[in-house]
């Protein structure tokens, strides 16, 4: 009988399947977080939404610090499960949550430390405003350790081949946030009215709602959490291991933060309906983003223990598999956002300027998806290889291109649509040539790929 969480044996796209729709779910859970507090939020007024936005910017780029440890918990499972060492799993285990309390406390006493500057840095005006995000900010911060935690326990049942269980408890912290979300934001009943602060409030409470289920279960999973003492000093080769593989993607989600601030300011000289445009087509288009990167992250656990237990031609046959399905499902974004623009942005939005350019939008990154979904799945593979800077290497310097190619573009007679085309068109190529950088490693080295052997590499530093 197979085991549930081995995927070395068993029929590949079923496998990926099983693997993969928990994982999605969980990046929709996620997203519904946001949707949930801005949804309330608004209801105070549009200077509440300008101070949580503000502020919540700090927690997005925060997202880069999650990656080191969450990248490294994730590969250096898979890959030890698949070589069925689970001492060294744990191993990864134990230094990925010493790693990720530490940069939790660190980012968040800075975030504290220099909340007045950081915020100041939007200049935003009016004092309400800027004391609203400063104390939505130091609230956050408060129980950044749980908003930075519960993806690790994610990424480390994600490695293990058992996504269901992560997906389980951050819905309950899902739910738990909306219920919370109007009794602290608007004070029903006995609640005080909190507004600002209560959307802060319920977004820790609910993530430490996680936090502590995932501990729970933690107790109850002895094969994967037993004997773990996080207080013990880590060792150098492990820590160092963690972070190159963590590093190149963290790197990666920093700058596209970055690179995304510059094309909003660019966006910004049409006026607001552009950037209405783009908010609201970015979050049509998430649904996409959102399943191509949950199946990236099936992806790279399927290769990695696949990888760790030396069967090749699975790694081969599973990544075919995946491009299959992943092609089916871009196409098909490609389809249901040209086809079906108008009919996509009324759900949002009823004003006939914004919803004209907003056609014109999802047309122009409808054209993209298929190659957003094969970047995803090709960058998962190359993850599960614990090869994280091809991926990372090919996302920055098409996502930094953006930048000179929307400048250029929309000083033609493209105008805001140049700026469209931009990021389209990179998104194109960025599927193109790393779907093709991982061809090519696989037929030069199909053996090893140039992969990075976790176990051989720290068997030779010792």
């Amino acid at each position: 009988m197979i085991h549930k969480n081995n995927l070395t044996e068993g029929s590949i796209v079923k496998t990926l399947f099983r693997l993969a729709l928990p994982i999605m779910g969980t990046s929709f859970v996620q997203m519904a977080y946001n949707l949930t507090d801005m949804i309330w939020v608004g209801r105070i007024g549009s200077d509440a939404v300008a101070a949580v936005g503000t502020a919540g910017f700090f927690t997005w780029l925060g997202a880069a610090f999650i990656l080191i440890p969450k990248i490294g918990a994730e590969v250096g499972v898979a890959q030890s499960v698949g070589r069925k060492d689970m001492d060294e799993a744990k191993v990864y285990i134990k230094h990925s949550i010493q790693m990720i309390i530490a940069l939790a406390l660190f980012y968040a006493s800075a975030l504290i430390i220099f909340r007045r500057p950081l915020i100041g840095f939007f200049n935003l005006g009016q004092a309400d405003i800027v004391n609203n995000a400063i104390t939505y900010l130091v609230i956050i911060s408060c129980g950044l350790v749980f908003y930075f935690i519960n993806p690790v326990f994610t990424a480390i049942f994600n490695g293990y081949g058992e996504s269901r269980t992560p997906f389980l408890i951050n819905s309950i912290g899902l739910i738990v946030n909306m219920i919370l979300d109007p009794l602290l934001i608007l004070g029903i009943g006995p609640f005080p009215r909190l507004e600002v602060a209560g959307a802060a409030l319920a977004t820790i409470i609910a993530q430490a709602m996680v936090t502590f289920v995932f501990l729970i279960t933690a107790s109850r999973r002895p094969e994967l959490f037993s004997r773990l003492n996080i207080f013990s000093l880590p060792d150098k080769e492990h820590a160092v291991r963690i972070v190159k593989l963590g590093f190149p993607v963290a790197l990666q989600s920093g700058l596209f933060t970055g690179f995304a601030m510059i094309i909003a300011r660019i966006i910004a000289q049409w006026g607001p309906v552009p950037i209405a445009v783009q908010k609201i087509g970015s979050q049509i288009e998430a649904i996409s983003w959102l399943t191509s990167s949950g199946f990236q992250t099936a992806m790279a656990a399927f290769v990695g223990q696949n990888y760790g237990a030396g069967k090749w031609p699975r790694v081969r046959r599973g990544y075919r598999a995946g491009m299959t399905i992943m092609s089916v499902i871009g196409i098909s974004a490609t389809l249901l956002l040209t086809l079906a623009p108008r009919q996509l942005f009324s759900i949002f939005v009823s004003e006939e300027e914004t919803i004209r350019h907003g056609i014109v939008y999802l047309q122009i990154l409808g054209l993209s998806q298929l190659f957003m979904c094969i970047e995803s799945t090709s960058a998962g593979a190359f993850n599960g290889l614990g090869r994280t800077i091809p991926p990372s290497v090919v996302s920055i310097t098409f996502n930094a291109l953006r930048i000179p190619a929307a400048l250029i573009l929309s000083s033609t007679a493209l105008g805001l649509d140049g700026v469209w085309w931009s990021i389209s068109m990179s998104s194109v190529f960025k599927g193109l040539v790393l779907t093709t950088w991982f061809i090519i490693m696989l037929r030069r080295n199909p053996e090893a790929g140039g992969a990075l052997d976790i176990e051989s590499s720290l068997a030779g530093q010792k």
